[in-house]
């Protein structure tokens, strides 16, 4: 195995294996602060300062990956990544501060979490599309599983830390594990390759310009609205389920935080067994249109299980379940859908998926907190899988979805950019162009 990984490493290159081990650092920091975070939120502020802390930190995030959005385009996408890691630690460094020296305010959590939220919104876009700069286009998918493989061990190996040192030690000690690491892969992202400018007149451009650029070609392109509307939506559902529920339910069967860490491992596993070949081979024997839908259904089911059932260990077993269909659904089109973009495209379209995904995780948990005010935790939570499920039937309404998915990599790359020639060379958006839904 060890073998086989060191010839994948070397297909893909030294260039982006260098991303691959910060990519896997800063998932498994990101881990431990997300377990350490909303524990102590919870346990010294409730579910409403929890519902307030989950909503903030959406709607900052979704601001500023709105606004920060065009930098991805204009900068070196791997000194972006170098240095939101590096204000990322520092942001920890604040907050294990505040907990050592037992200062629980949320008006200054928020304030650090809204700063936080700044850097990943630089990072997250730069981080997934600068994949296409560092291998060839047949490499893009072998590269991106290894991408999800490397975040799935750290999203594994983190919620353990995290659980474990926060059930032995308390908040502090692991919250100084989550700035120590972070550090480690800020340190690790200087190996990035620094590469020139991308392509495109982008100087020419206001900062106004571009955004709005970024946000109409997303919409005028039939197939990229309705991607992103019905991803909009199941994210409603499922970001609750997986994010500011789960340490409520836990506390709901007097559980501790070890069993936290516990379904957080569970989900990573469930990632990397997908990211590790399951995905793709699902993928090969029935297409890659049914494995996307069958991720969603079995995360639906999954979750409205998670909700109803009560017994610690079929709780860990659904979020394995959930991490074997997120799989599904995050690498399975994945590839596809970036290879379509224009080169000097992909830092701000890249930033609008990400944006409409943090306007549902500032929707989704202010719409559970609002239940949770008339229903239990258990009624939520099932409410939450079944919309998931339920909503999984829009992905059939989407013009052209099944028949993009089907292309191979050599057809797709620049899809949109060939079907849409005129979005792509106007400054300002007049028409859309002809495509598989037209």
């Amino acid at each position: 195995m060890l073998q086989q990984l060191r010839q994948r490493l070397d297909r893909v290159g030294r260039p982006f294996s260098s991303l691959l081990f910060s990519d896997a650092l800063m998932l498994l920091a990101i881990m431990v602060g997300h377990i350490a975070m909303p524990w102590w939120v919870a346990h010294r502020g409730g579910a409403a300062h929890l519902a307030i802390f989950a909503v903030v930190g959406a709607v900052a995030s979704v601001l500023t990956m709105l606004l920060l959005s065009p930098l991805g385009d204009r900068h070196a996408k791997g000194n972006l990544i170098s240095v939101s890691l590096l204000v990322l630690a520092g942001q920890a460094l604040l907050l294990a501060l505040l907990a050592s020296l037992d200062l629980y305010h949320l008006p200054l959590i928020l304030l650090l979490q809204v700063l936080g939220a700044a850097a990943t919104a630089v990072m997250t876009p730069a981080s997934l599309s600068i994949v296409a700069e560092l291998v060839s286009s047949e490499r893009i998918a072998d590269a991106l599983a290894l991408k999800k493989s490397a975040q799935a061990i750290g999203r594994l190996i983190g919620p353990v830390l995290g659980g474990a040192l926060l059930a032995a030690a308390g908040t502090a000690p692991a919250l100084w594990l989550h700035c120590a690491l972070l550090l480690g892969a800020a340190l690790l992202a200087r190996r990035i390759p620094r590469q020139a400018r991308p392509p495109g007149d982008q100087k020419s451009a206001s900062w106004l310009s571009e955004l709005r650029m970024g946000v109409l070609v997303k919409w005028k392109i039939p197939l990229e609205r309705g991607w992103t509307l019905v991803n909009f939506v199941v994210c409603i559902c499922f970001m609750p389920a997986v994010g500011m529920l789960l340490p409520l339910k836990v506390q709901s069967l007097h559980l501790s935080a070890a069993w936290l860490g516990a379904c957080e491992a569970a989900l990573s596993v469930g990632l990397l067994a997908g990211a590790l070949g399951i995905s793709a081979q699902i993928a090969h024997h029935i297409g890659r249109y049914p494995a996307r839908l069958g991720g969603l259904l079995v995360q639906g089911a999954a979750l409205a299980l998670a909700g109803w059932l009560s017994q610690p260990h079929i709780l860990v077993l659904m979020f394995f379940v959930v991490g074997v269909g997120l799989s599904l659904v995050q690498l399975v089109g994945q590839t596809h859908r970036l290879l379509a973009i224009p080169d000097d495209y992909r830092g701000r379209m890249t930033a609008v998926n990400m944006m409409t995904i943090q306007v549902a995780n500032s929707l989704g948990p202010a719409l559970a907190g609002i239940a949770l005010l008339h229903f239990g935790v258990a009624e939520v939570y099932m409410a939450a899988g079944i919309g998931v499920l339920l909503c999984t039937a829009g992905y059939l309404l989407v013009p052209g979805y099944a028949q993009f998915l089907a292309l191979d990599h050599d057809a797709v790359s620049n899809w949109y950019g060939r079907n849409y020639p005129e979005l792509f060379q106007q400054p300002g958006i007049q028409r859309g162009g002809q495509g598989l839904s037209e």
